[in-house]
């Protein structure tokens, strides 16, 4: 491990890549996940918001889950990209503790939005004369106002954690982003308490929104299963299996990383799950959620004329 300067507060981001022509190439397909991921977050924001036949719970809910998939890919790319061209590998204290708060903020935010989601096609689908009331405009701006605070009060508490112990060894961090997992390593000081706020955290914020996602979809499948309607039961499972596949590409690789005790992880493991959920995910999302629902498309061609007049 690189020997590190005491007397500097900054850290080293020893990155995700070695540095030659495979991590080179490797880099390249990141960027061009990073381009498309920011492109079609970017699109299905500006969609939703253009077009008014959008404007109904369950897209706004999608809109912000785009925004934060935007928010959530550019705090660890960029830096990823320029350390590696740049040969630098470091991060300012203050730069690795706005990159941890905003990593963790929309880690814990898009964990409720997507149980609020869930919520929304259980409802709209198990209690459709109940949805006006249940799910109507003011309350989904409180949930994803709840979202949003509730996951930035969680990261204010582990970025103050993370930026206040003692590193009395190196201040390099194995990962390619300030995972305040992989700093707590670097402390001298017994981080058992942090340990067990990682544990409660991840419960709270992942794990109890992953078993409410799996009720409601399991409640949702069930009442799917018995309608009558080919084509309503057709649609409803499509939503369904777009939903689940989406949760299951965030939580899974989420959960395994940071519900396992520090002694059964290594750092070239945690560093290859982070990329399913902080890289490939955003990617996704906009992808899956597009090409799988007919009014997204629809409502693409009407803000964008271009397409229609291409199919034509």
């Amino acid at each position: 491990m690189e020997t590190w300067n005491h007397t500097s507060n900054d850290f080293i981001l020893l990155g995700l890549f070695p540095p030659n022509q495979t991590g080179l190439l490797l880099l390249l397909l990141i960027i061009f996940i990073f381009l498309l991921a920011s492109m079609g977050n970017s699109t299905m924001i500006h969609v939703i918001r253009m077009d008014s036949r959008l404007h109904t719970p369950m897209y706004i809910l999608l809109s912000q889950l785009s925004l934060m998939d935007l928010i959530y890919i550019s705090t660890t790319v960029p830096k990823m990209v320029f350390n590696f061209f740049s040969g630098q590998k470091g991060i300012s204290y203050l730069g690795c503790g706005v990159q941890s708060f905003f990593f963790v903020t929309i880690a814990g935010s898009e964990g409720l939005l997507l149980a609020s989601m869930a919520y929304d096609r259980y409802v709209a689908i198990c209690h459709p004369l109940h949805y006006p009331i249940r799910m109507s405009k003011r309350m989904c701006v409180k949930m994803i106002i709840g979202s949003w605070i509730l996951g930035a009060i969680d990261s204010v508490a582990h970025t103050a954690y993370a930026l206040n112990i003692s590193y009395c060894r190196s201040r390099a961090i194995d990962h390619f982003f300030c995972d305040i997992p992989a700093m707590v390593t670097l402390a001298c000081m017994d981080t058992w308490v942090y340990e067990y706020m990682v544990f409660v955290s991840t419960s709270l914020f992942l794990l109890v929104p992953f078993l409410g996602i799996t009720v409601s979809y399991g409640r949702v499948l069930y009442a799917v299963y018995h309608m009558r309607s080919k084509e309503g039961r057709k649609k409803a499972f499509t939503t369904c299996s777009t939903h689940l596949t989406v949760v299951t590409f965030y939580y899974a690789p989420f959960v395994y990383t940071y519900l396992r005790p520090r002694t059964f992880r290594t750092p070239q493991e945690d560093k290859n799950l982070a990329v399913f959920y902080t890289i490939l995910t955003p990617m996704l999302n906009p992808i899956i959620y597009s090409l799988r629902n007919k009014e997204v498309l629809g409502a693409m061609t009407r803000v964008f004329p271009i397409l229609s007049s291409k199919k034509e």
